[in-house]
């Protein structure tokens, strides 16, 4: 059996492809800034590395219905740089069409295809001679030719943003597996302590403000800007903890059907899960949480992840019944955290994705790309909310105020937990009258 992806440059040596498919162009100046080629080429590593220190066996497995296995990611990472630098900017289509079938725009990563995917060594070598391949024609201005996806470098910097997205997705694979082979439960040495949520808030002033990006390498769902008027309101300083997080847990949080909207009751009714998704209870009923490296501690004041946008919303319910300054609590707009992260008034915006209320839609003057492979992954697409911010596993390229990305709010693998938002009450001139 001959696999499109056994020898991808089998049919010429790398400088005969360069010479044939990718001509001189001393005059073109395309010139790829040196930090660019360093940010693609840093996550090219990262991506292979996670699948080449994985066993064989678990390369092509996927471990949670709404992951899908790390060698189906680092393939349509492998392809969707290969369609857009060969096939739209050189015209030349061979490799993607091989795999397209695979990997291309639409294709629906389901048990039974991922059966079909290359033994890990194939794959392995398929993606760094290509990877490879790819940083050498970039690094070499002259054989650039003259395309608007490659001006200022906007094509290998875009890459580099979304081959982050599937860095952060593969990781979120080794979390599900690590969940389904627990062994011996992991002690804990000091147990999480409950502890109420805080009304620790900043107010935000009517007006209108900016939302979303002008230019720049971004993605198609930040753009184009938006002027935006908004009501005077207050947002948490700090993501909501896991020490909060557990009182909501401990006062029947997840068994009280007075916090459940009708879209998370039946959730809850189909899942059964009372606490966020890698947290498990060791011999004394104590709470610890699975991450990357395996079981590890809760830290009470670290920002709480692994839960889906019903939960975040049970919590605020919850949560505004606490105090009275917690009052009228409710999941943010992403308008509301975007404005505050601008201002620089809240603080943990990169440790944690945080949930929004409001739905992953396309802003008003939206152009969707001439590609649909450059288009955000889920925009407009019903079911999506908004997230938010960043986690800790969130590449430097992809931290900033204007970014946005979508996830079915019952998908509690995104490390995304939640901020609270709530009505303005009185400004500061006021109380002092």
């Amino acid at each position: 059996m001959t696999l499109p992806w056994a020898s991808s440059l089998s049919d010429s040596t790398l400088s005969g492809w360069l010479l044939e498919s990718a001509p001189f162009h001393e005059t073109s100046g395309r010139m790829i800034p040196a930090q660019t080629l360093g940010a693609l080429a840093g996550v090219h590593e990262r991506l292979i590395q996670l699948v080449e220190t994985q066993p064989a066996r678990d390369v092509n497995r996927p471990f949670h219905p709404r992951l899908p296995s790390l060698g189906w990611q680092l393939g349509r990472a492998v392809y969707l740089e290969t369609h857009l630098l060969r096939s739209v900017v050189f015209g030349d289509d061979d490799l993607s069409g091989r795999v397209r079938h695979l990997f291309g725009h639409g294709v629906i990563p389901t048990p039974e295809l991922q059966t079909q995917l290359p033994p890990q060594d194939h794959l392995l070598n398929w993606a760094a001679e290509i990877f490879d391949h790819h940083l050498t024609l970039l690094a070499n201005p002259r054989f650039l030719p003259d395309h608007p996806l490659l001006q200022n470098g906007w094509l290998p910097a875009w890459l580099a943003q979304r081959h982050g997205l599937f860095y952060e997705r593969m990781l979120a694979v080794l979390i599900a597996k690590t969940l389904q082979r627990l062994e011996a439960p992991y002690q804990v040495q000091q147990g999480l302590t409950p502890q109420e949520p805080r009304a620790d808030t900043v107010r935000i002033e009517q007006g209108h403000y900016r939302i979303g990006a002008r230019e720049g390498v971004v993605m198609d769902a930040e753009q184009p800007m938006q002027l935006v008027e908004l009501h005077a309101y207050r947002i948490q300083r700090h993501p909501v903890s896991n020490a909060e997080y557990l009182a909501f847990m401990d006062n029947g949080g997840y068994e009280e059907d007075t916090w459940w909207d009708s879209a998370g009751s039946a959730w809850r009714k189909r899942r059964e899960r009372c606490a966020p998704w890698h947290w498990r209870h060791d011999t004394q009923g104590a709470w610890y949480g699975i991450g990357i490296n395996g079981p590890a501690e809760l830290q009470p004041q670290d920002p709480v992840s692994g839960i889906n946008a019903h939960e975040a919303r049970a919590f605020a319910r919850w949560a505004a019944t606490r105090e009275e300054a917690l009052s009228g609590a409710v999941p943010q707009h992403e308008y509301q955290w975007e404005v505050a992260a601008r201002l620089g008034l809240i603080e943990g915006t990169g440790r944690v994705w945080e949930w929004c209320a409001n739905p992953f839609e396309p802003y008003d003057g939206y152009r969707a790309p001439e590609d649909p492979e450059l288009a955000a992954s889920g925009l407009g697409v019903s079911g999506q909310l908004c997230l938010r911010g960043a986690c800790l596993h969130t590449q430097p390229t992809l931290r900033r105020a204007s970014f946005r990305q979508g996830a079915d709010a019952a998908d509690e693998t995104q490390f995304a937990g939640l901020r609270l938002v709530l009505p303005p009450g009185k400004a500061a001139w006021e109380n002092e009258s």
